[in-house]
């Protein structure tokens, strides 16, 4: 199917929409994987980074589904290359390469309620972010007034929402307050659990960070 006529049934191309569907409800049934990686490149790739500025433990697999591990694989998305493209159905993000490739990364999505979808830039990038609470979550968890903007966010840390990393969605100039970013709940991968954003393990959104520049294209369908 054509990548014009993806957008216009249902995109999300991570920049700039009202808020509508980041994440769909009723999780779809993930297929079947390409290219397994196997448990020692898995191990390997989700070791402990002691050296990062807040030290990244391991990721625990035994909570991961290996399909969701980062593997480059045939591209399935017909989308330009240097586009990020994120498949809510199958909880997969793809970075899209060159010659038919792209590199495949196991996301999180935000849960029902507090979905997106659309298309936009990645405006600007952040090493271990401060996360500020939007107006609304604060409303609705009043507990987060400490990390409003008023009172600096909550520092960067392991323990920060936001990660390691984070890209800044944006459509048409405008912050969308939506997200890609890190986490260390390595359970949460292949769910739809958070507020809207799209989650990767610690190990991958640093990954993405070094593979994507500011100003790239998003998709979210």
């Amino acid at each position: 199917m054509p990548i014009e006529e993806k957008i216009g049934r249902r995109t999300f191309m991570l920049g700039g929409l009202s808020v509508g569907s980041l994440a769909l409800a009723g999780c779809a049934t993930t297929p079947p994987s390409q290219s397994l990686v196997s448990d020692r490149s898995a191990r390997s790739m989700y070791q402990a980074l002691p050296d990062e500025k807040f030290p990244i433990p391991a990721v625990n697999l035994e909570v991961v589904d290996p399909q969701y591990y980062r593997n480059e694989v045939e591209d399935p998305t017909g989308a330009a290359p240097g586009t990020v493209y994120v498949d809510t159905s199958t909880f997969y993000l793809y970075l899209v390469g060159e010659n038919n490739r792209a590199m495949r990364y196991g996301v999180g999505l935000g849960r029902a309620g507090f979905e997106w979808d659309g298309q936009g830039t990645i405006a600007w990038k952040r090493e271990w972010p401060t996360w500020t609470p939007p107006a609304s979550m604060i409303a609705r968890e009043p507990h987060l007034e400490k990390y409003s903007a008023a009172n600096g966010g909550m520092p960067p840390g392991i323990t920060n929402p936001l990660g390691a990393r984070a890209l800044y969605i944006f459509q048409n100039g405008k912050d969308t307050l939506y997200r890609l970013h890190g986490t260390a709940e390595a359970y949460s991968i292949g769910k739809a659990v958070s507020s809207g954003c799209v989650r990767l393990l610690n190990q991958d959104v640093i990954d993405l960070y070094g593979r994507v520049p500011s100003g790239s294209s998003i998709i979210v369908v």
